[in-house]
């Protein structure tokens, strides 16, 4: 009977390793199970590398080492940039599917390295794989991987790996995905229709501005008609267009510019997000947006096994807003001292008053991750609402907006006409 040689971790994350005589692979895996032990990596004896055999196999910027060795990993520039979130979460969702088949870690990932198409994600795999088989849990393998895989992913997974459950908390990892994902969708689908609509508005008026107000200023000219004072207006802002298009080029791109750099200062992206939450029609929905976003991260984290501090500051760190992440600051400096959510989730002033009850509710009965995930269902669903009311606003705003743009600058041409119009038609009464 073949034997296998198991990595796997205990229920205090503790790394153990043994020889287990059994049929197949399958039935090693059961066998560690048994134990209490979560598997980590499982070899038959017989077909192991022997150390240092296969050091040329591991990918550039990579080495193996032992369990006290150091693992080498050479950045790639960019390359975390290149894996795009929907295939992160495809790549989380399967890798969850395996281990809960009983695939062994390790033989999951060179499954999905296999099959993966992202040059990215294929290079992070290979490297965790050989982290893995370096000694290192998969955990500290993907931290190695910051712009691919936050605090959030990192701190979950090891958790599951601490816990034993590394494939429920993958679940629910590509489940959050999926659904922050689903509403920054929503989101992004909802205000396509009136940002397509100012950009063409903004072509109609520079194409008229630049092309065909002109024309009417020769006309008038011509014909010595006395303009009215709005179309003068218009002409001198055709004029001053036409004639500095490049500065004005300049001016528009220098403002974007300023605020660009602006929102990226501690003050400026602060003062941004407060009038993001206070903005008519779109700051409602924003603040659903980000509710449902720190009570579902904080829900996930705790669910998983996270303490509860240690969640807090990830939740803050992945709050995509200040004032929220501010919030979230002060209700961590509470609980540290040790006192409950609930007081400083009030006194921020950020979150409803039905949160803050929920929350208290599921603090006192000891179902807060149950609780927040309700919560961010609840808001979820109503970023579903908000949204298409948010949609069906906007169309006729900007419908309007258009027809006010491109009606006054042909009223403003055709006023001149009327005058003239009438001047004949007051000379033909005279003359009769």
């Amino acid at each position: 009977m073949p034997k296998y040689n198991y990595t796997a971790l205990d229920a205090r994350g503790n790394e153990t390793k043994g020889t287990v005589e059994v049929a197949n692979q399958n039935d090693a895996i059961g066998r560690v199970k048994d134990m209490n032990l979560f598997p980590v990596k499982i070899v038959e004896a017989d077909k192991e590398p022997v150390k240092g055999a296969k050091k040329g196999a591991a990918p550039k910027g990579a080495a193996k080492g032992g369990k006290n060795g150091i693992n080498i990993n050479i950045k790639i520039p960019g390359l975390g940039s290149g894996v795009k979130p929907k295939v992160l979460t495809t790549f989380t969702r399967q890798l969850a599917t395996l281990v809960d088949a009983g695939l062994p870690l390790l033989r999951g990932l060179r499954v999905l390295e296999k099959q993966e198409k992202s040059p990215a994600l294929k290079e992070i795999l290979a490297q965790l794989a050989v982290s893995i088989e370096g000694g290192s849990t998969f955990s500290e393998g993907l931290a190695q991987h910051p712009k691919v895989f936050n605090r959030l992913f990192v701190n979950m997974v090891k958790a599951g790996e601490l816990g034993g459950v590394l494939e429920v908390v993958l679940k629910r990892l590509a489940e959050f995905s999926e659904k922050a994902q689903k509403i920054k969708g929503k989101v992004k689908a909802a205000l396509f229709y009136p940002i397509a609509v100012l950009i063409v508005a903004m072509g109609i008026l520079i194409l008229l501005m630049v092309f065909v107000v002109p024309k009417f200023q020769e006309v008038f000219s011509g014909m010595g008609v006395k303009m009215p004072g709005f179309t003068l207006f218009v002409l001198a802002a055709s004029n001053m267009i036409k004639d500095h298009i490049v500065t004005t080029m300049g001016v528009v791109v220098v403002i974007v510019i300023a605020f660009l750099l602006f929102i990226k200062t501690k003050f400026g992206r602060l003062v941004w997000d407060n009038v993001q939450l206070k903005l008519p029609a779109v700051g409602p929905v924003i603040s659903k947006v980000a509710i449902s976003r720190f009570t579902r991260t904080l829900g996930t984290l705790v669910s998983s096994g996270v303490p509860i501090l240690q969640a807090l500051t990830i939740v803050k760190e992945t709050a995509g807003n200040v004032v929220i992440a501010n919030a979230v600051a002060k209700i961590h400096e509470s609980v540290k001292e040790g006192e409950t959510i609930t007081a400083p989730l009030e006194s921020s002033g950020v979150f409803p008053p039905m949160v803050c009850s929920m929350v208290d509710v599921g603090e006192q009965t000891g179902a807060m991750p149950e609780m927040l995930m309700r919560i961010a269902d609840d808001y979820d669903e109503q970023v579903d609402n908000s949204v298409a009311a948010m949609t069906s606003l906007l169309e006729p705003i900007m419908i309007v907006f258009l027809a006010v743009v491109v009606g006054s600058i042909v009223i403003a041409m055709f006023l001149p006409l009327i005058g003239m119009i009438n001047q004949l038609s007051g000379d033909d009464s005279d003359g009769k």
